[in-house]
């Protein structure tokens, strides 16, 4: 086998162009224009190899690191097509996290605890894990990967890298240390070095094989309803109202230990004019390029704007999940479970690690239901008995949700001004979003805000 190094140096033309044809880049936004290795460690030599890749993509101005699973063999590997990267020499690289000959070393070196190379492998303490056993892919995930070990273990891999201890593993290591019952347990981590710091670039927790998501529990609910003429939202056949308020207690429990553990901290006035800016900024710039927001930004500026004259001592700032929404939830035959504490994965790390304030997180959920309930009208004539249908579910259970938050910490609803504001920052965002991205979508985001807004401005 030649240098792994060199290796990765002969397949820089192939990256260029096999980045961008995967789910969990970052970067689809503009080409590639550079690729070079950052750290190449082997974790299994021979045929076949593994090494593990870090390396650093150039596009035009902007830098970014991005993890790699580079495996070589002689006999093609069961993969996906999308996996292979190009050919060294006589042999076929490809991107290996689905190579279940290989990855297994993964779980094992955690189990056994050391280094190789610039890799630290760790279990938590008193985690003993079972070693020998195969992986699989998730297939559905987006930003990073998920490799399942035989229905006990999961592997988060960070793909985009940033240095430091990633937020997910502190906060899930966090809720762990004061019992909270509504995470997977971290059973172990992989970290790297990324410009001299050590960093998080993989994450083993407790695999929980019962769950269902939140959004494919709320879709079927709304299905259910659509497809069942006689029925309102909240009779048998289309209510999840029941599941909506348990998630509220879920959520509120969830803030309350991040709270115990990590403390919380009184908002200045500087952070409330630094949210009221980034506000109206994020405003401005996406009404510039959507006609359509146009007609609401009055109002929406109105909104934004009151964060300025909240009291001080209204708004408690802890650590949040950041990326709150009905895809982060799970439900098992034991309650529910929040994942993928990261935050929002476009947000700088320094923003993802601030203290904000829980009604955020709210916000994201609230703003999940509309969503929720309006998705089967997308690309759909226009049907006004569906549309209030759709309405009459989004408002049932954002209160359920309230409601259920209510019961364990203070209601929202009694916070109404900033979680407006929060709510509505949200959905400005899904409008530059969808026209961007799913412009079919667009009337999402802008009939919510037209609810809330209701006749102001």
């Amino acid at each position: 086998m030649s240098d792994p190094r060199g290796l990765v140096d002969d397949l820089t033309e192939d990256l260029k162009r096999w980045l961008p044809e995967q789910r969990w880049f970052a970067g689809k936004d503009r080409p590639v224009t550079g690729v070079r290795p950052l750290g190449v460690t082997e974790l299994v030599s021979g045929d076949p190899q593994l090494l593990h890749v870090v390396i650093e993509v150039a596009q035009d101005d902007r830098r970014e690191p991005y993890q790699l699973l580079v495996g070589r063999r002689t006999h093609p590997p069961e993969i996906a097509s999308t996996s292979w990267i190009g050919a060294v020499g006589d042999l076929n690289a490809y991107e290996a996290s689905g190579d279940l000959d290989v990855t297994g070393v993964l779980l094992d070196l955690m189990a056994r605890e050391g280094s190789v190379g610039s890799l630290a492998f760790e279990h938590e303490p008193g985690v003993e894990l079972e070693t020998g056993l195969r992986a699989r892919p998730i297939t559905s995930e987006q930003s990073n990967t998920s490799l399942v070990y035989g229905g006990q273990y999961i592997l988060k891999l960070f793909r985009k890298l940033t240095p430091g201890k990633n937020k997910d593993l502190l906060l899930h290591r966090a809720l762990q240390g004061v019992g909270s019952k509504h995470i997977a347990a971290p059973l172990g981590s992989i970290t790297g070095d990324l410009d001299g710091e050590p960093t998080t670039v993989g994450m083993l927790q407790q695999f929980v094989s019962d769950a269902v998501d939140g959004w494919a529990m709320a879709t079927t609910s709304v299905r259910d309803l659509m497809a069942a003429p006689e029925l309102h939202a909240g009779e048998v056949g289309g209510d999840f109202a029941g599941e909506a308020e348990r998630l509220g207690r879920a959520v509120a429990e969830v803030h309350a230990d991040l709270a115990e553990a990590l403390g919380t901290e009184p908002v200045d006035a500087d952070e409330l004019e630094r949210s009221a800016k980034a506000m109206l900024d994020r405003l401005d710039t996406i009404a510039g390029r959507v006609p359509e927001l146009a007609a609401h930004a009055p109002a929406l500026r109105a909104a934004f704007e009151k964060l300025r004259t909240l009291p001080l001592d209204s708004v408690t700032m802890q650590y949040i999940h950041g990326d709150l929404h009905l895809g982060q939830v799970l439900r098992t035959v034991g309650g529910w479970l929040l994942i993928d504490f990261e935050g929002e994965p476009a947000a700088p790390v320094e923003e993802r690690h601030a203290l904000r304030s829980p009604l955020r997180d709210v916000a994201g959920m609230l703003r999940s239901f509309d969503y929720a309930a309006q998705q089967m009208l997308v690309g759909q004539p226009d049907e006004p008995a569906l549309a209030e249908r759709a309405h009459e579910w989004s408002e049932r259970n954002r209160a359920a949700f309230c409601e259920g938050y209510a019961a364990v910490a203070a209601d929202p609803r009694e916070q109404g001004e900033l979680l407006r504001a929060f709510e509505l920052d949200k959905a400005v965002y899904e409008v530059g979003y969808e026209h961007a991205n799913r412009p079919d979508w667009l009337g999402v985001p802008l009939a919510s805000i037209a609810r809330i807004t209701d006749g102001e401005g």
